[in-house]
C-alpha cells in the first residue's frame, strides 16, 4: 500500500461512500454473492497452461512499484500460455472510483483487477467478484505445483469471508489471491539510539516514555511519527496494530448484530495513551499526517521512530534515498499482555471480475502472477514482502542484510499478522469516523464520552 497514497485511497473510499445508494441496490450487506455462475466447473481434463491459448485478457491496475515490477514479466506469461495481456493503468486518485463503477455495471470490461482486502467487503456481497476457491480446488484449472498453502495463512484468511454478520475472516469464499503485503511495525533511527545507548521499547508504557525522552522541540526533533489525518488509513496501521496487541476489539457480535467495542475500558485506556503519545512525542501537525509525512520526517532525522508499514519505511534506508539512509533499523514494536504481537496488515491482491467472459484465461493469469516463479522474479525488481513463505525464505531473505532487524521483526510478527478488523460492509465510513474521534480527543474532548458516541453511531451504521 505504501506505493499508493492514503489520501488517494481515501478519495477512492469516499467515492464508494457517494455510491452508497447504488451499493445498497446491488445488495451490499446481504443477499447472494453468486449472482454470476462460477466458471471453474466448466474446466475439465488435465491441467495445461495453454488451455486458453489464443485468448486476450484485460487487467485493471493502478501504478505501484509491485505492479511495475511485474510489467516486464508479462511477455513470459504470454510465452507460457499463449494468452495476450492488456493492462490498463488508472491514476491512483481515480482508481477505486473507476473500479467501483465498472464492477457495478457488470460489463466485464476487465477480467482481473488489483484490490486491497478491505475492498472485498464492498465488492464481494453484491456478487461482483468471482469466488476463487473452486478454481484453486479444480485440478484441471490449477497446476499441481501452485501450492496455495505456501501463501502465509494470515493473508489467505484475510481475503476470505462469507459476508455474514459476525463471521470471522477465513470463512466463506476466497475472493482474491494475496500478491504483495506489508506488516505494521516500528522503524527507528539506530544511529541515534546507539549514540544515546538506548534500545527500542518492549511495552507500550515504555514506548511512551522513550518517545517523550527523545523529543526536543527546540531541535525540531520528536520521538515518534504515526498517522493522524481524518482517514480510515489513520486507524489501520500502527493504531490498529497496537490496539489489538493491548486487547482491543472494534466489534463483537451476537444475535446477528454487531456491538461496537471501541468504547470498552480497554479501548479507552489505550486511546488515551495513544493520544498522549501523539501530543507529547509526535509531530506538532499530527492531525494532517499521512504516511509520506511520517517517512519524510524519519528520513530527514526529525522523527526518531515511525510506527507504520515496513515497506513504507524500507526505502528510506537505501543509499542516497534520505539523509538518514543506512542509519535505520526495525523492531516489532511493543508486545501486548502475555507477549501478544497481533499485527494488522495491508495486502495488494488480484481478483477476478465475476462478469468476465474469459474466466479460465483470467484464472491462469492470477495463478501465474501469484505463483512462486513469477513472485521470485518480481521481488528482485521492487521491494514488497512476498506473500509466499518459500519466496521470502529464498533469495529475498538474502537482500535484507543491510536492513538491521527487518528479518527478525518479520519473523517475530508474521504468525500473528492478519487483518485485525472485524469485516463489515461500512468499513470505510465507520473507520474514518474513528479517525475523526481520535482527532477530537486530541483536541481535548473526553475520551470516554467521545468513544461512547462513536460506538453508538457505528452500531447504527453497521446494523442499519
Amino acid at each position: 500500500m505504501s506505493g499508493l497514497s492514503r489520501r488517494s485511497l481515501l478519495r477512492g473510499a469516499a467515492a464508494l461512500g457517494v455510491a452508497t445508494p447504488l451499493l445498497a441496490a446491488c445488495g451490499v450487506g446481504g443477499g447472494s454473492s453468486a449472482e454470476t455462475a462460477n466458471g471453474a466447473n466448466d474446466v475439465s481434463g488435465g491441467f495445461s497452461w495453454t488451455k486458453a491459448k489464443g485468448e486476450s485478457i484485460k487487467i485493471l491496475q493502478t501504478p505501484h512499484p509491485y505492479q511495475q515490477s511485474f510489467q516486464p514479466l508479462l511477455k513470459e506469461f504470454t510465452a507460457l500460455t499463449g494468452i495476450d495481456v492488456h493492462v490498463d493503468l488508472v491514476a491512483e486518485a481515480d482508481y477505486f472510483t473507476k473500479l467501483n463503477t465498472e464492477l457495478a455495471g457488470k460489463s466485464g470490461a476487465h477480467d482481473v483487477f488489483m484490490t486491497g482486502a478491505y475492498f472485498i467487503w464492498q465488492y464481494g456481497p453484491p456478487g461482483w467478484m468471482e469466488n476463487l476457491t473452486p478454481w484453486i480446488e479444480n485440478d484441471a484449472a490449477t497446476s499441481g505445483e501452485y501450492d496455495f498453502e505456501d501463501i502465509y495463512e494470515g493473508l489467505r484468511t484475510s481475503t476470505r469471508w462469507d459476508f455474514k454478520t459476525g463471521s470471522a475472516l477465513g470463512t466463506g469464499g476466497q475472493w482474491a489471491i494475496p500478491w504483495g503485503f506489508e506488516t505494521n511495525v516500528i522503524c527507528y533511527n539506530k544511529a541515534a539510539f546507539d549514540q544515546k545507548g538506548i534500545k527500542p521499547a518492549e511495552t507500550l508504557d515504555d514506548l511512551i516514555q522513550l518517545a517523550v525522552d527523545l523529543t526536543d522541540r527546540k531541535k525540531n526533533q520528536y520521538g515518534i511519527a504515526f498517522r493522524g489525518s481524518k482517514s480510515w488509513a489513520t486507524v489501520h496501521p500502527g493504531f490498529m496494530t497496537q490496539f489489538s496487541r493491548q486487547g482491543g476489539k472494534d466489534y463483537s457480535s451476537a444475535d446477528g448484530k454487531y456491538k461496537a467495542e471501541m468504547n470498552s475500558s480497554t479501548a479507552v485506556d489505550f486511546t488515551k495513551k495513544w493520544i498522549q503519545l501523539a501530543k507529547q512525542a509526535g509531530p506538532t501537525s499530527w492531525t494532517t499526517y499521512e504516511y509520506p509525512d511520517c517517512t519524510r520526517d524519519l528520513g530527514n532525522g526529525n522523527a526518531l521512530m515511525v510506527y507504520d508499514a515496513d515497506s513504507a519505511t524500507y526505502p528510506k534506508n537505501k543509499p542516497g534515498s534520505s539523509k538518514e539512509a543506512g542509519h535505520l533499523a526495525w523492531h516489532p514494536g511493543p508486545a501486548g499482555p502475555g507477549g501478544n504481537y497481533a499485527t494488522n496488515l495491508w495486502t495488494w491482491s488480484l481478483a477476478m471480475n465475476s462478469a468476465s467472459k474469459k474466466k479460465l484465461a483470467a484464472w491462469l493469469f492470477i495463478q501465474w502472477a501469484t505463483g512462486k516463479e513469477a513472485m521470485s522474479s518480481a521481488t528482485k525488481a521492487a521491494f514488497a514482502d512476498p506473500t509466499r513463505k518459500s519466496v521470502f525464505d529464498g533469495a529475498f531473505k538474502q537482500t535484507l542484510g543491510a536492513f538491521p532487524g527487518y528479518l527478525e521483526t518479520f519473523e517475530k510478527v508474521i504468525d500473528q499478522t492478519k487483518i485485525q478488523f472485524t469485516p463489515q460492509t461500512h468499513f470505510f465510513e465507520t473507520t474514518e469516523d474513528w479517525a475523526v474521534a481520535l482527532q477530537d480527543i486530541y483536541s481535548g474532548q473526553d475520551a470516554q464520552k467521545r468513544l461512547d458516541a462513536l460506538a453508538k453511531d457505528a452500531e447504527d451504521k453497521v446494523n442499519g
